[in-house]
């Protein structure tokens, strides 16, 4: 979540709505450790990642539903 703070920290000055996924727990081998997160603002612009391929879109589409432009 660290890596993408100052990012977020900007979109809260500009007073954004979006979504964050953090990673909590992993169980064996993961491309990304607890700690990682993705964040998702209403236009659909990312920052960040949880993991890659179709579970990175899996959570993308999610934030984009949470807070980061669902309906």
């Amino acid at each position: 979540m660290l890596d993408i703070a100052e990012e977020l920290n900007r979109w809260v000055g500009q007073g954004r709505d979006f979504a964050v996924a953090t990673v909590v727990a992993v169980g064996g081998s993961a491309p990304r450790g607890p700690g990682a997160a993705l964040a998702v603002d209403r236009e659909g612009t990312a920052t960040g990642s949880v993991s890659g391929g179709c579970v990175e879109g899996a959570v993308y589409e999610l934030c984009r539903q949470g807070g980061g432009g669902g309906a």
